[in-house]
C-alpha cells in the first residue's frame, strides 16, 4: 500500500468521499456499499454501544428474518402500499412471494403474539439489529440514505396507553445516552407519525448542514419540531395536546440529519394483525405498542462527517474518531531504517496488543514518516506515536491526530490511558 492521495473531495459529504477514495467504503451501485476493516469495526462498536445501553434499560435482543413471506404483510394491510410505492423489494418463486423487509412491525408482532399471550408477560421491549431494504428512488449522502442498511429497530408491548407512554420515555432516555456515548450531539424533536400511524413521535436529529431535514429549533429551550408538522391541518391542537407547546414564533429554521425515530403506535398494528393478550379479567385486549429505530449506517456516516480533520492548507484530510469507539486507539510510526527504533516500536505494539488495546504498527519501508502520519489520519486513529531519532524508549511522545497536542508518556502510562 502506497501513500494515499485525495482528489476532488465531495464538498457536501467530505468524510464519506474520503472513505470511498481510500477504499474504506466500496460502492457496488446506488445506495449499496461494502465496508473495509476500519469502518466495519467502527460499525460494530456503534452496535455494541446501542446493545449495551438498551440491555441496561431492560430491553431484550432478538433477531428476525429479513426475508419474509408476503402473507404477514397482507395481514397488516401494508403489502399493497409498499409494493405500489416501489419501496419494498419482492421476489417471486415456486414457493410463493417473499419480501425483503423495509421495516419490522409485522415480523415482530408475529414473533411476540404467542410469547405475550397474558398480561403477566407485559411489559416487554424487543429489539434487533439487522439489515433492512428499501428501494429508495433518490439515494443520497452515501450511507445516509441507502437501499440496504443496518438498523436497530425495537418494539414495546404494553397493557394500556399509560404503560405505553412509560416504555416510550424509557427508550427516549436510552437514546439520549446512546448518542452521548457515541459523541454525537443529538436533539429529540417533535415529528409527524406519517405512514407509521399512532399518536406521538420524536426524531433524534443532529444539527448539520449536510442534513436533508429542516427543523424549527430554539437553542435556549432545546425545543424543536420537524417542519412537516406544520403541514397538518390540526398542528396547533396537536402541539398543545401532545407536547404542551402553544407558541412556536421564537423557533428558527435549521438543517439536521435524522439518526433515530421513536413512535407511540397505540393499537393500530394490534388491530390490523390481531395482536391480543388475556387481561386480568380473563378477556382479550389489544397490545399498546411503541416502535423505535436507529439508523446504524447513518450513525456511522454521521460520526465520520462529525469527526473530520480539516487541514488549514489542504482542507479535509482524514478523521480523528472518538477514543471510546475508535477501533484502533493509537498508530505507531517507526523510523524503518533504524533497527533499534523498529524493535522499540514492535515492543510497544506487542504490549498494547497483549492488553487488547487496538493498535496499528505501520512497518511499510518505502514511505516517509510524514506520509505515514497522513495515513494515520485517513484511518481515523485518534493518537499516534512517532518512534524516531529523538525517542529514547523511556518516554514516548503521544500526539493527538486532530489537535496536534503532544504528551510524554511511559509505556505503562500508555497502557493505563487506553485500558
Amino acid at each position: 500500500m502506497g501513500s494515499t492521495k485525495l482528489n476532488n473531495i465531495d464538498e457536501m459529504y467530505p468524510g464519506q468521499s474520503i472513505l470511498l477514495q481510500t477504499g474504506q467504503l466500496v460502492q457496488y451501485g446506488a445506495g449499496l456499499f461494502g465496508y473495509n476493516t476500519v469502518p466495519l469495526l467502527l460499525r460494530r462498536n456503534v452496535e455494541k454501544v446501542i446493545t449495551d445501553v438498551l440491555n441496561k434499560y431492560g430491553c431484550t435482543e432478538v433477531l428476525l428474518p429479513t426475508l419474509q413471506p408476503d402473507t404477514i404483510w397482507k395481514n397488516s394491510g401494508r403489502y399493497d402500499h409498499y409494493v405500489d410505492s416501489g419501496t419494498m423489494l419482492i421476489t417471486e418463486s415456486n414457493k410463493g412471494i417473499f419480501c425483503l423487509a423495509p421495516t419490522g412491525e409485522e415480523a415482530m408482532l408475529e414473533f411476540a403474539r404467542e410469547k405475550l399471550n397474558s398480561y403477566k408477560n407485559l411489559p416487554v421491549t424487543f429489539y434487533q439489529i439487522g439489515e433492512k431494504f428499501r428501494n429508495e428512488i433518490r439515494t443520497r449522502g452515501y450511507l445516509l440514505r441507502g437501499k440496504a442498511f443496518p438498523m436497530m429497530d425495537a418494539y414495546s408491548f404494553d397493557r394500556d396507553e399509560e404503560a405505553m407512554a412509560i416504555s416510550y420515555e424509557n427508550i427516549r432516555k436510552a437514546y439520549l445516552e446512546i448518542f452521548d456515548k457515541l459523541g454525537l450531539k443529538v436533539i429529540p424533536i417533535i415529528a409527524d407519525n406519517g405512514d407509521m400511524g399512532g399518536k406521538k413521535s420524536e426524531e433524534f436529529m443532529m444539527l448539520s448542514s449536510q442534513g436533508e431535514d429542516k427543523i424549527l429549533y430554539d437553542e435556549t429551550t432545546g425545543i424543536g419540531l420537524n417542519t412537516e408538522i406544520l403541514e397538518r391541518s390540526d398542528y396547533t391542537e396537536y402541539l398543545k395536546n401532545e407536547y404542551g407547546i402553544t407558541d412556536i414564533s421564537h423557533l428558527k429554521e435549521t438543517r439536521t440529519m435524522e439518526l433515530g425515530h421513536i413512535f407511540q403506535l397505540g393499537t393500530r398494528y394490534s388491530e390490523m394483525m390481531n395482536g391480543k393478550y388475556t387481561n386480568q379479567d380473563g378477556k382479550e385486549s389489544l397490545y399498546y405498542m411503541g416502535c423505535y429505530g436507529i439508523g446504524v449506517s447513518r450513525t456511522v456516516a454521521a460520526i465520520y462527517e462529525q469527526y473530520l480533520i480539516q487541514d488549514p492548507k489542504f482542507g479535509p484530510c482524514g478523521f480523528s474518531l472518538p477514543e471510546n469507539i475508535a477501533p484502533f486507539k493509537v498508530q505507531i510510526v517507526p523510523k524503518m531504517d533504524n533497527l533499534e527504533k523498529f524493535e522499540l516500536a514492535s515492543k510497544i505494539y506487542t504490549t498494547l496488543q497483549e492488553h487488547n488495546i487496538g493498535v496499528i504498527l505501520d512497518d511499510r519501508k518505502t514511505l516517509s514518516l510524514g506520509a505515514k502520519i497522513k495515513d494515520c489520519k485517513i484511518l481515523g486513529t485518534p493518537y499516534f506515536i512517532v518512534v524516531g531519532d529523538k525517542t529514547n524508549g523511556e518516554q514516548l511522545e503521544l500526539e493527538h491526530s486532530r489537535t496536534g497536542e503532544k504528551s510524554l508518556v511511559s509505556l505503562d502510562e500508555l497502557v493505563s490511558k487506553f485500558k
